[in-house]
C-alpha cells in the first residue's frame, strides 16, 4: 500500500509525496504586497517538503463574491502574472501548487458584513435561485442581509466562463493545476444542492441538472487552460439541521454519484467533504474560541462586521452552541472518502481532523485499524491533507515525513481551538492565537524539528 512519502499522479502532474496543504483563508488581497503575503503564508510548507499546497479560495471576479475579508482575486491579468513569483518559489522546493478558484455566490459578505454592505450599497449577491425561506427569515429577522441577482441562463455560462478565464490565467503565471472551491457553502455547492437550487432550465431540476455547472466549468477550462489537472470538493451535506427545519438537502449517496459523474466528466481528482448549508462549525469542528472572541483588540472590528456590540455577542453564542454540536472527531471525512474511494479510479483526497501521522498511514492503507474498525489495509484515500494545523506549524511537513508511525508517529500541536478563525471576519491574517500551541511550536523548533533531512 502507499506511503505517505510515494509520488503520486494527479491528471499527468506528479505531485513528490502524498501530504497536502488543504485550502486556508490567506487573507493577502490583491495590493502592492499580495503576492509577497503569498509568499510568506506558503513557502514554509513547501519548504518542509509537503508535496502540493492549495492555495485558499480565489475569486474568480472582480467585483463582489468574496466570502470573507481578504480573499485574492485573480480577474485581472497584470496581477496574476505577478503571481508567478510565488510558483517560482514553491517550484524551488520541489513542490507543486494547485490554485482553488471560488465565488461566494449567496455566502459572499455582501450578505453578512454589516460595513461591507454600506461600503457597497450597489452589489448584488449571485443566486443559483431564490434564497430559501429559511434564509428569507434570517433576512427578515435582520441576523443577514439578501438583495440576490438569480443567474439567467446565459449568466451562468458567463459565471462559467469567468472559472475558465481564472483558470488559464493562473496556470499561464504557473500554477500546477486547479482546485474548485466545490463545498463550504460558496456558488458550486449551491448549484449542486437542492436546498439552494430550485432551477427549471439545464442547471436545475434533478440531480444530472444540478451538476452541469460543473461540467461546463470543466469544459470552459479544458477549452481555455488546456489539459491542466482539474480537481473539486464534493459536498455531502450531512451535517444541515434536521427535517423539518431543512427538507432538501445532499446525502451521503448524493455525494458518491457526484463523485462517480465528475469522474465520467473528465475531473482528474476529488476531495469528498461533508458540510451544511449554513456557514456553522462543522466545517472547523472543534472548541468553542474563547481567546478570540475574548480579544478586546478586535471587538471594533467584529461589532463592524456582524452590526453591532448585540448581533456580535449573538453570534458568539451561536458559535458556542455549534461547539458542542460539531465536536472534534478525528478523519471526520473518512467513510465518505473510502466509500467514495470504492467507486472511482481516480485520487481521492482526504482532510477534515487528520491530526497525526498513525493517523494518515492508516488512511492510505499502511495500517489497518480504523475509526470506524478494522479497514482490512484498504485505503480510504490517496492523499491527506490540513488546514489549521499549518497555521500552529507552517512547517509542518518536516516532522510528519519521512516519520516511523510505529516508533514515533508525530502528531500536530495544534489543539483546533479556532482562535484562529473567527479574527479572519475582520481580514485579519491566519495564524495560530493560542499561547500554549505556540510554546510547544517554540520547543519544536529550538530542538530542530522543522529542519528537513538529508533525505
Amino acid at each position: 500500500m502507499a506511503t505517505l512519502e510515494d509520488p503520486i499522479e494527479i491528471g499527468g502532474v506528479t505531485v513528490p509525496n502524498r501530504l497536502y496543504r488543504a485550502p486556508l483563508l490567506e487573507c493577502a488581497g490583491n495590493g502592492p504586497d499580495a503576492v509577497d503575503a503569498l509568499i510568506d503564508d506558503l513557502e514554509p510548507a513547501a519548504a518542509s517538503g509537503v508535496g502540493l499546497l492549495c492555495q485558499g479560495a480565489t475569486i474568480v471576479r472582480g467585483d463582489g463574491g468574496c466570502a470573507a475579508p481578504g480573499m485574492t482575486r485573480v480577474h485581472d491579468p497584470d496581477f496574476v502574472e505577478r503571481l508567478s513569483r510565488l510558483t517560482d518559489r514553491i517550484h524551488d522546493h520541489g513542490s507543486r501548487i494547485f490554485v482553488q478558484l471560488e465565488h461566494g455566490g449567496l455566502r459572499s459578505m455582501e450578505t453578512w458584513h454589516a460595513e461591507y454592505r454600506e461600503e457597497h450599497p450597489d452589489l448584488e449577491q449571485l443566486a443559483v435561485s431564490e434564497p430559501p425561506w429559511q434564509l428569507r427569515l434570517l433576512d427578515r429577522l435582520g441576523f443577514l442581509a439578501y438583495d440576490p441577482h438569480v443567474l439567467s441562463t446565459a449568466e451562468v455560462y458567463e459565471l462559467a466562463a469567468d472559472f475558465g478565464r481564472a483558470a488559464a490565467r493562473t496556470v499561464e503565471a504557473g500554477y500546477d493545476g486547479v482546485h474548485l472551491a466545490g463545498a463550504n457553502m460558496g456558488i458550486v455547492q449551491q448549484f449542486l444542492s437542492p436546498f439552494y437550487n430550485r432551477r427549471d432550465d439545464e442547471f436545475g431540476g434533478s440531480p444530472e441538472a444540478r451538476l452541469e455547472f460543473l461540467a461546463v466549468v470543466h469544459d470552459e477550462i479544458r477549452e481555455r487552460a488546456g489539459d491542466v489537472p482539474i480537481m473539486t470538493k464534493v459536498p455531502a451535506e450531512t451535517p444541515a439541521p434536521p427535517s423539518p427545519i431543512v427538507r432538501r438537502t445532499l446525502s451521503l449517496e448524493d455525494g458518491i454519484e457526484i463523485a462517480r459523474r465528475l469522474e465520467r466528466i473528465g475531473y482528474d481528482a476529488v476531495v469528498p467533504v461533508q458540510t451544511s448549508v449554513a456557514w456553522d462549525m462543522s466545517i472547523v469542528r472543534g472548541e468553542y474560541p474563547a481567546r478570540a472572541w475574548e480579544n478586546e483588540a478586535l471587538r471594533e472590528e467584529y461589532d463592524a462586521a456582524f452590526g453591532g456590540a448585540a448581533r456580535r455577542r449573538l453570534v458568539a453564542l451561536a458559535n458556542r452552541v455549534q461547539s458542542f454540536q460539531y465536536d472534534f472527531e478525528p478523519a471526520w471525512n473518512e467513510e465518505f472518502c473510502r466509500r467514495v474511494r470504492e467507486q472511482v479510479s481516480i485520487p481521492v483526497l482526504a482532510e477534515g481532523g487528520i491530526r497525526e501521522r498513525a493517523e494518515m498511514d492508516r488512511l492510505l492503507g499502511s495500517s489497518e485499524k480504523g475509526a470506524y474498525g478494522d479497514s482490512d489495509g484498504e485505503p480510504a484515500c490517496d492523499m491527506v491533507g490540513m488546514a489549521r494545523p499549518f497555521y500552529a506549524e507552517p512547517r509542518l511537513g518536516a516532522r510528519l515525513l519521512d516519520s516511523d508511525s510505529g516508533t514515533e508517529n508525530p502528531r500536530v500541536v495544534c489543539e483546533s481551538c479556532n482562535n484562529c478563525t473567527v479574527p479572519q471576519v475582520t481580514g485579519a491574517p491566519g495564524m495560530c492565537r493560542t499561547p500554549d500551541v505556540l510554546e510547544k511550536r517554540g520547543e519544536l523548533e529550538r530542538e530542530g524539528a522543522y529542519e528537513r533531512s538529508e533525505t
